[in-house]
């Protein structure tokens, strides 16, 4: 149970700072979020809690594949100047593509 507090805690502090940080430093905060220290941090825990290695690496190529599909839902905010999309809008494409995003990624994992 210890653990399970411990994953809570460490995931809360590196939202909040980050979030926090956004106001001041954007830049700097997106930079951070974009470390895999989520993905770094959830394949330890895991492995830790579960101690299967094949889950694990099964686990951490799903990551791989997941990163660059995730984008999808970045891809609005680049053209929502252009297109003079407003946050909601822009925010609404991205989870929509993101959404194929998942097909996709269900796709490429069957593959394994």
């Amino acid at each position: 149970m210890w653990l399970f507090g411990l994953k809570i805690g460490i995931a809360a502090v590196a939202i909040a700072l980050s979030s926090w940080l956004a106001g001041k430093k954007p830049e700097l905060a997106g930079f951070i979020i974009a470390l895999p220290l989520a993905s770094i941090l959830a394949i330890a825990f895991s492995y830790m809690e579960h101690r299967d290695t094949t889950s694990s690496i099964t686990f951490a190529k799903s990551i791989m594949i997941g990163v660059p599909v995730s984008w999808l839902f970045f891809l609005p905010f680049f053209f929502a100047e252009k297109y003079e999309y407003g946050f909601w809008m822009s925010y609404g494409i991205g989870i929509l593509l993101l959404s194929v995003g998942f097909i996709i990624h269900s796709y490429l994992t069957s593959q394994l």
